[in-house]
Parts: C-alpha cells; structure tokens; sequence
C-alpha cells in the first residue's frame, strides 16, 4: 500500500514538472503587442499611488476652514475632501508628484486600453474562442472611464463639481427613474453631504476588484490561448519576460518624470466647489469628451410622452449613443461571423488589408470619435481659430453626418489597393528597376522572386464563403441562403480579390 503511494506522488510531481516545462508559445515582437503589457503596468502604478493617496485623502463633504500653507485659499472654506487634497498637494512630502503620478498613469491605462481594443478589431482578434477575451477587454475599457471619472471628481474642486452638476441634469435627463436615480447618487438635492463619501467607496473598493477580477480573466486567456501557426514566432516566453521586464520599469520611469514635469488638475488653482459658480472653459476629461460634443451637436429637441418630457437633446447622446455603440461593439463578432461563414482558425490573425470592410469601420468610427471629440471643445477651438462658434457647430453638425462615410471608403479603397499590391508581387515578384531588351526589340523589367516569408506574409488568407448562392451549379436551391445575410456578405466580398468576384474596375486592375 505504501509503495503506491510513493508510486502515485511520484508520478504526479513528475507529471507537474513535465506541465511546467512543456514549452510555452513563442511570443511576438511587433510593437502592437505591447499595448495590452502597458495598460497593466500602468493599472499597477494607478493602484500603488491610490494606496498611498488613500492614507491621507478625507472622503468627506464636511465644512472645514482651510488654515494650511497655501496663502491664497487661507481662511476660506471648503470641504474636507478639498482641503485634504490640497494638503497632500502642498504640504505632504512627494505628495504632489504622488497625485500627479496617480492621474498621468491613469489616462495611459485608458489610452492604452483603448489602443489595444482597436488593435484586436483590425486584426480580428475577436473570432472563434477569442470572442470572450473581446467581452472583457471591452468590460475593461468600460469599468476603467467610470473608475477614473468617479476618482476625477473626489478632489471636490470647481472643475470637478462642475462635472457633478452636469452628471446630475444627465441622470435627471433619463426617463421615468432620473429623479431616483438622482437620490440614490447624490443622497437628496444636488450636492447634498454624502456624494464624495459613496464614489470614494465604489472608486476605492468596487471598481478596482471588478477590473482585477477582469483582468485575470483576460490575462488567463492570454496565457492559455492557443500560439498562431504563422511565422515569425518571435521571443520564448523567459526572453519575454526579462524584456518586458525592462521596459515596464522605464515606462514607470516615464510616467513618474511626465508627473515631475507636466501639471495635471492643480486643483488648488481651481478652489472649492460652489453651485452657484462654474468656470469658464470647464469641460470632461479626455476620454469622455465625444460625450459632451455629442450633447452640443444635438438639436434641441424635446418629446411629451405621457405627462413626461423625454429630453432627446440630452436622452440621445448621453444615453442613446453609448449604448448604442457598446452593444454594436460587444455584439460585432457574431454579426461578422455570420455575415462572413468565417470559420478560420482565430489564432492567425489578420492584416487590416485583409478585411478592407473591418478597417472601414474602424476609419468611420475614428472620424465620428474625432468629430464629437472636437465638438466638445467646440468653445475652446473657436478662439483658438477666430471664427464664430455658431458656424462651427453648424459644420460640425454636418461633418458628423459626412465624415464617417467619407473615411470608410478612403480607408476600404487603401485597403483594397494594397491587397491587389500584394497579389501582383505574388504573381510576378518584387521589381528591380533593371530593364532589359529582348532579341525583337522590346524591353521589360526584371522581377526578383518572393522569400518564402514573404510570399506567406502576402498570401491571402483562407478563402471566407459568406452567404453562398441562392442555387448551386444543378439548380438546386441552397437551403441555408437568407437574403439578410447574402446582403451582408455582399456588402463585405463586393470588392474583395480572392473570395469574391471583383468589380471592373478592380477586374482591370487586377490583371493589367
């Protein structure tokens, strides 16, 4: 008995070394990749500077007389949670640079986030098993713009009161519930004593574990996808890890010297918050910018439905359009795969070229962020140019309407001109510049052949099969054919050498 015991801890401790030394997945080395390293690196450096903040930020709307060492707001009063933020800033020993740490590696951990999610889409990293990773990069994206908001607004500033007064005529904005849902954010009238207490609770203890618990999540499924057969198969994971290593640490080293040298929020610039005051030139962070700009393109238009009034100048575009976007960004991997049948293996990855289509929408939505984006500073460009701010709204207005299309196409036809491009050389080779003459007279130019690497890089990915034909070569109608989606696999393949046929033009193109 005791000999198959031995026998069986044995073979479980080699069978767990085998486990750990069975070779991981090569690693990548285009730049791309790191994205998603930074955005956890930066995640990281957002929770140690909140950790130390923490020991010293006071979540209270208590009225205080601030009697600390910065002159100018001597004797006025003021919050708790503003005087403590100006104690951290002014009196603390590397409090400053702490705070200022503590926002820049918050907006990289959103930019990087956000780079990483269109980096995934071109590529069509979302298909097949993937498309949960997409769900929870997304849900990270998401949980990151309420969590650096809702820590945005704890200083209790003008600024950020400001944008409280605004977030609350949004949520009284919202049909039926606006008032409720007033009460239970701000706990009675607007600013009321108990708002800074309830965000410091969901930006300190709730949004952080929902992040981390997604982060694993997803950093799991990393680790436990499936290596792409495509070449180069780039670093070992430990040659990884020691690189990587490395540039985490002067990434910090960047973050914290950006914090040293750029000012942030110097909130006691600001002073304390006062409802009957706002500042002039006073607008959202970055990232929730195209809310705002959204809200000043949108016409006022109001609706009386049943004793109520649907503000739709303000339902649609802060509630209608981010709804709308996330739902068509969480569901777009199953729309495509059904547009598509693709049935490919979603460990090779795409180039944008490849899905002209993908990388059309990607343009659009780029041109309408932009647009809404710079309509959220619509005042602040309207001195900066000199020009009425009416007029630019006005052609902001339309520009919103006309630039996504115009993007989509520019982008789809680049797309579609490097395929081709790509298809020519694998036809006849790289050219060299060397013309020669033939016995009769003639002269053509010599082409050097692909390098297998090459040849692979520009092969087109495996054929996709769309919707099918109506009938089959016999007259047979095809029984899984829907006009829905044939319309949308046309919509895809229309133009697309290699899966689909071509226009003429691109029919000349293609064999000139």
């Amino acid at each position: 008995m005791r000999d198959l015991t031995n026998h069986r801890m044995v073979t479980a401790v080699i069978g767990l070394a085998d486990r750990h030394e069975r070779p991981r997945p090569a690693v990548p080395r285009r730049w791309s990749d790191l994205f998603g390293p930074l955005a956890v690196a930066s995640f990281l450096l957002v929770l140690v500077s909140g950790v130390l903040l923490a020991f010293w930020f006071e979540p209270s709307m208590r009225p205080v007389v601030y009697d600390g060492s910065y002159a100018p707001l001597r004797g006025v009063q003021m919050s708790e949670a503003y005087e403590s933020t100006v104690r951290i800033s002014m009196e603390v020993p590397g409090g400053l640079l702490v705070r200022q740490v503590h926002q820049w590696a918050t907006l990289v951990f959103i930019a990087a986030l956000s780079a990483q999610l269109l980096r995934v889409f071109l590529s069509g990293g979302f298909r097949g098993r993937r498309r949960i990773g997409w769900l929870l990069l997304l849900g990270l994206l998401v949980l990151g713009i309420v969590e650096a908001y809702l820590g945005h607004s704890l200083p209790d500033d003008l600024q950020s009161g400001t944008g409280l007064r605004v977030t609350e005529g949004y949520l009284l904005a919202a049909p039926v519930v606006g008032t409720w849902l007033s009460w239970i954010v701000f706990g009675g009238e607007f600013p009321g004593d108990q708002v800074i207490g309830r965000l410091y609770t969901v930006h300190v203890w709730v949004l952080p574990a929902l992040i981390i618990g997604l982060a694993g999540l997803w950093l799991l499924l990393w680790y436990r996808r499936r290596p792409s057969p495509a070449e180069p198969v780039g670093d070992p994971p430990r040659q990884y890890a020691v690189r990587m290593g490395g540039l985490v640490l002067a990434f910090w080293g960047g973050i914290v010297a950006m914090a040293a040298a750029v000012q942030v929020n110097p909130v006691w610039l600001w002073g304390p918050f006062d409802p009957a005051q706002a500042p002039a030139g006073s607008r959202p962070p970055w990232y929730l910018g195209f809310l705002d700009g959204a809200v000043r393109l949108m016409p006022p238009w109001e609706l009386d439905v049943f004793g109520y009034t649907l503000t739709l100048s303000v339902v649609v575009p802060v509630m209608v359009l981010p709804g709308v976007l996330l739902a068509s960004l969480a569901l777009y991997p199953w729309f495509e795969q059904w547009a598509t049948g693709d049935r490919r293996d979603p460990s090779v990855l795409d180039r944008p070229r490849d899905m002209p289509v993908r990388t059309g929408l990607v343009a659009a939505f780029v041109a309408f962020y932009l647009v809404l984006w710079i309509a959220g500073g619509g005042d602040v460009v309207a001195t900066l140019l000199h020009v009425p701010l009416e007029p630019l709204i006005r052609f902001l207005q339309v520009a919103v309407v006309v630039a996504p299309p115009l993007a989509f196409w520019a982008a789809k036809r680049i797309c579609l001109g490097l395929r081709l491009r790509d298809l020519e050389e694998l036809r006849h080779g790289h050219a060299t510049g060397i013309v020669v003459v033939d016995a009769e007279g003639g002269f053509s130019e010599l082409h050097r052949p692909l390098t297998a690497p090459e040849a692979r890089r520009r092969a087109p990915r495996a054929e996709l099969v769309g919707a099918g034909a109506p009938v089959d070569a016999h007259g047979v109608p095809n029984p899984h054919h829907r006009a829905g989606r044939a319309l949308a696999s046309r919509f895809y393949f229309a133009d697309l050498p290699g899966n689909r046929p071509a226009t003429a033009d691109v029919q000349r193109k293609e064999h000139a």
